[in-house]
């Protein structure tokens, strides 16, 4: 898996030869469970999937967090574990502000200590920087403990990115080897059975909506009392301007508490709802396999039966048809498996398809 904090997709699309979408605006370029196509390195068939931060700028914290809970614990659910898990900082950034650290922090409930020795911290954007401005970035990154070294004393490893397809498979070479683990969100719903609020990344992100409701709640008290001298130096400038700040600052504490209650209420209903889906997918791809089948064996047996008859031709017009037996062997053997299909289901349940 892996997690994007700036957008990962060219990692993706240069390790995988896949092509996702790439934004160069400021809008957030991966605001969905997305997953690229398999391929084949040393020999073993990759798969990468790339999930949202919570620094998205279409979707709230909560939206990420429910899907990227609903697509853990249902990949756990059918038996697959990831081999490892990759978030990405830019080294061009200046200082690793308040966003940064806050999505980290929410990386790290989500993944929890026990599978830390599965996680590389990536860093990019090293052609952006001087060697000597991005080598003190990195020793800076990795030996504060406001920043990096907590996970990197855990077994986490800090690696760099040149955006060269080398690069990248090198980077994922460091996880082909790991022994799968199960991630602590998909643990706390799977195994310990909580709600999503309960678990460790809901309770941080509750958290942080309930202390910033608490911030607006105070600024809400100030403008009253700012409200109140303006009444009393009869300002009508000053109080319009008050009560259309207070207009704002309400529906921004309507917001966050509609957030934090469908943090809870919507999770469960997203997953019934997703494993229906993940059903029905299922029954109509075995319709489509039972047609596709009897579709590929009726036209093996015509070419045979051409072979057959055409016995006497050269020796080029049988290795024809052998090769055409061969190619429809192989577009037999494609398709996307158990990740394509359940990120097709996460789309169509976001409306996103």
């Amino acid at each position: 898996m892996l997690y994007s904090l700036p957008c990962l997709k060219q990692f993706i699309n240069t390790v995988s030869g896949s092509h996702m979408r790439i934004s160069s605006g400021l809008r957030s370029c991966t605001n969905v469970v997305q997953i690229a196509p398999p391929f084949m390195l040393d020999g073993r068939s990759v798969t990468l999937i790339d999930t949202p931060g919570f620094d998205d700028t279409t979707k709230s914290d909560t939206e990420i967090l429910r899907m990227i809970a609903l697509f853990l614990t249902e990949t756990y659910q059918h038996g697959k574990k990831l081999a490892g898990v990759i978030y990405i900082h830019r080294i061009s950034d200046f200082r690793m502000g308040g966003i940064s650290t806050r999505n980290f922090r929410m990386f790290r409930e989500l993944c929890g200590d026990s599978t830390l020795k599965n996680v590389v911290i990536l860093t990019n954007m090293w052609g952006q920087v001087g060697d000597e401005v991005g080598e003190a970035r990195e020793r800076e990154l990795a030996s504060d403990d406001l920043f990096f070294k907590p996970v990197l004393e855990k077994g986490a490893q800090m690696l760099r990115h040149d955006h060269t397809l080398e690069s990248a498979q090198a980077i994922i070479k460091r996880l082909l080897d790991n022994n799968p683990l199960v991630l602590q969100i998909q643990r706390e719903i799977v195994d310990e059975k909580k709600d999503i609020l309960q678990t460790a990344a809901g309770t941080e992100l509750n958290k942080e909506l309930l202390a910033e409701m608490e911030r607006h709640r105070k600024d809400m008290i100030d403008l009253q009392d700012e409200w109140q001298a303006a009444m009393n130096a009869k300002d009508e400038e000053t109080r319009r301007e008050i009560e259309a700040e207070a207009k704002k600052l309400q529906k921004e504490m309507s917001r966050i508490e509609a957030e934090s209650k469908n943090l809870a209420n919507n999770f469960q209903k997203e997953k019934a709802d997703l494993e229906q889906r993940l059903k029905d997918m299922d029954t109509e791809a075995k319709r489509e396999q039972q047609r596709l089948q009897e579709q590929y064996l009726n036209q093996v047996e015509e070419l045979e039966n051409q072979r057959r008859a055409d016995a006497d031709q050269s020796r080029e017009r049988q290795e024809e048809y052998s090769r055409q037996i061969a190619q429809l062997q192989r577009q037999r053997s494609g398709g996307g498996g158990f990740f394509a299909s359940l990120g097709r289901a996460i789309d169509s349940l976001f409306g996103l398809r």
